[in-house]
């Protein structure tokens, strides 16, 4: 039988016109002309006794508010409540979001260079933005502002994370940086810094004096949005 691409409650996939069916109408017509359910169908691979994989995958995406972000951010028991969605196509799902995250951060990473704030933003962004915990970063820099490499310096409970200036400072000695940025998660959402931030930003920025290592910023990530110290004039 033949049906749009919405699908008809209670028949499979496999009914549906051949241009229809996510597979074929992404090798047909390209990638782009998916919606969000389609792909997620895709990565699912088959649906419930109740939903066909196009619909199960939007009962998933109403869960989070048809928010991409929001759904990133689940974890293998919440999409286990889905009917039809078990284990195995949990893990796909959550596999799939991290690959996406990881591009984006590569695709900053092999530009080399940072020169503002947003730069900083942008690189930390798809690593930071859907963790439930807090994480510290530093960004090792070269005299010119070119990434040396990018380290995790720790990871924390909801509210705060622990980082020690003294590993700071041994990491950007040993790869001969001369520059350093500093970037942490608030999972608040709320991107104001703690006092906790304002010493660690302090310290940072005395004991790369000592070391011919300069701070250049420090960056907190909350949701879509960011506080740079360099940008309030807090360094």
């Amino acid at each position: 039988m033949s049906s749009n691409s919405t699908g008809v409650s209670g028949f499979p996939i496999t009914d549906w016109a051949e241009e229809d069916r996510p597979r074929e109408k992404l090798v047909a017509k390209g990638v782009g002309t998916l919606s969000n359910a389609e792909l997620l169908a895709i990565i699912m691979r088959s649906g419930s006794r109740d939903d066909n994989a196009v619909e199960l995958a939007r009962k998933v995406l109403a869960g989070f508010d048809n928010n991409l972000g929001k759904l990133a951010k689940a974890t293998i028991t919440q999409l286990k409540a889905y009917r039809g969605l078990g284990e195995t196509k949990a893990v796909s799902v959550i596999a799939a979001l991290e690959l996406g995250r990881r591009r984006s951060s590569g695709e900053i990473i092999e530009k080399k260079k940072i020169q503002t704030s947003k730069d900083t933003f942008l690189l930390f962004y798809p690593m930071l933005c859907d963790l439930p915990h807090e994480e510290s970063w530093v960004l090792l820099l070269n005299n010119y502002s070119r990434i040396i490499d990018v380290k995790r310096l720790s990871a924390g409970g909801l509210s705060n994370t622990c980082v020690d200036i003294r590993i700071v400072m041994k990491m950007a000695i040993e790869q001969l940086a001369s520059n350093i940025i500093l970037c942490h998660n608030h999972p608040s959402g709320n991107c104001k810094p703690s006092h906790s931030d304002i010493e660690l930003t302090r310290k940072a920025k005395e004991g790369g004096l000592l070391l011919d290592v300069n701070l250049v910023d420090h960056v907190i990530i909350a949701d879509n949005k960011y506080y740079s110290f360099a940008d309030e004039g807090m360094i």
